[in-house]
């Protein structure tokens, strides 16, 4: 299916503790995922994000894999630990000389840089002072837009501000399966999450205040079946779809809460900060990896997501449903009209266990399908009338996959995490060739 305008934007993401290693170098001090990742049995493998894949002293190597490649655009995140290590306020001169460095990199092969502030790695001196249980967080975020806005902002296209908070919210604050590792009362959580919110909501205020002509908030989306016809797995599944789908978008769009959530969020919430996270951005970034089921289950979390029945699955387990993403799309252009900014298709991938064959080549086919199928669904959107503009794979190379660490592997280049040696997979050639048609 073709359907994209030619001023489409094809790119790649990455993330910065997934992928930059050197957690000790050059005034970088440790984030909440240094310190997660040592707790016995926290990490699929026992790994750590110490090396990653080396990015820090191979980002040139991987900016001639992006030239080849053929992207328009590479969105990747700064370390807030490297660019302000410490509460003294002083930016960190060496951390912010290495992203100049990768960000001239990027300009000598005419590959717009899409920044992300935030991509889950809080600076663990922050976290000691409260992390994003503490409202105060949100002061720091705005002042460390600040420093990367004027150090950096006169080479960088598009500024993005959070990834995913749902995920960082109810992973890493109520599950405690990601970093800081907490499993707060769900009530409580709500606390996290206005704050991650509202942090975003000054961000864009200092980054429009600095000038930043284009900004870009990113949410994960998936679609909520009930994983039966009872009436307590249609319930859990109504209550997951406005926690993932709704929670984080409805207030920068809408300048209110869901009302099924209103009274729970209501506590943190102080005169003014409504229209503070309702500030407009330009872009509307949407994650999309898969459709979920839910049922209920006892406890204190009452419900359970699981593969729906039906789809194949990738190595991570999750359903291959490129419907899902249509529905999603289509979704967000139905619910909130107007008020929705430009959208980009800011991750989409999956992780297969890929492997480099005796002749020297990586074959993944499944990569290909998953992708190819994914692009169809984007161009579907499109036909019914939703503006996207861009599409971002995840992930450029195989990285350190949070609690699964090596475990998984999402990359177009085939990374072995004893030699560093990358390899492009046919997954590699193809979206090479599909940016080029």
């Amino acid at each position: 299916m073709e359907a994209f305008p030619r001023n489409f934007i094809w790119g790649v993401s990455t993330s910065a503790y997934q992928t930059e290693g050197a957690v000790a170098e050059d005034g970088r001090t440790p984030s909440v995922w240094d310190t997660f990742a040592r707790v016995p049995g926290a990490i699929a493998d026992g790994s750590t994000g110490d090396v990653a894949t080396d990015h820090y002293h191979r980002w040139e190597e991987d900016v001639a894999l992006l030239a080849d490649l053929g992207v328009r655009a590479y969105r990747f995140s700064l370390s807030w630990s490297r660019i302000m290590p410490d509460d003294s306020g002083r930016p960190n001169a060496a951390g912010l000389e290495f992203y100049e460095s990768l960000l001239d990199g990027l300009s000598r092969w005419a590959i717009r840089p899409v920044v992300n502030l935030y991509h889950w790695d809080l600076p663990q001196w922050l976290q000691e002072k409260g992390g994003w249980c503490d409202r105060e967080t949100t002061d720091r975020f705005a002042e460390y837009a600040a420093v990367a806005v004027d150090a950096l902002g006169r080479d960088v296209d598009v500024w993005c501000t959070l990834n995913e908070p749902f995920e960082h919210c109810m992973l890493g604050h109520v599950l405690g399966e990601h970093a800081p590792g907490l499993t707060l009362p769900l009530d409580e959580a709500f606390a996290v999450a206005h704050h991650l919110l509202l942090a975003q909501g000054k961000a864009v205020r200092v980054l429009r205040e600095a000038g930043a002509e284009s900004v870009m908030a990113i949410n994960s989306y998936a679609p909520a079946r009930p994983a039966s016809d009872s009436e307590a797995d249609r319930t859990v599944a109504a209550l997951y779809d406005v926690l993932q789908n709704r929670l984080f978008t409805d207030p920068p769009l809408t300048g209110r809460y869901p009302e099924e959530l209103e009274p729970l969020v209501a506590p943190f919430v102080r005169d003014g900060d409504m229209d503070v996270i309702a500030t407009p951005v330009d872009l509307w970034g949407v994650n999309y990896y898969a459709v979920n089921a839910v049922r209920a289950v006892d406890g204190p979390i009452p419900l359970e997501v699981v593969a729906p029945e039906g789809h194949p699955l990738t190595a991570f387990g999750w359903a291959v449903a490129p419907e899902g993403l249509t529905e999603t799309l289509t979704g967000l252009r139905d619910r909130y009209g107007d008020a929705l900014p430009v959208v980009v298709v800011s991750e989409n991938g999956c992780a297969y266990d890929d492997v480099v064959g005796a002749d020297g080549r990586c074959d993944d086919p499944e990569r290909v399908a998953y992708l190819s199928a994914h692009l169809d669904a984007i161009a579907e959107a499109i036909a019914k009338g939703v503006d996207v503009r861009g599409y971002f794979v995840w992930s450029l190379t195989d990285n350190w996959e949070w609690a699964e660490g090596f475990t998984k592997r999402f990359g177009l280049v085939h990374v072995d995490y004893a030699t560093q040696e990358r390899v492009a997979k046919s997954s590699f050639a193809w979206y090479r060739e599909r940016i080029a048609r």
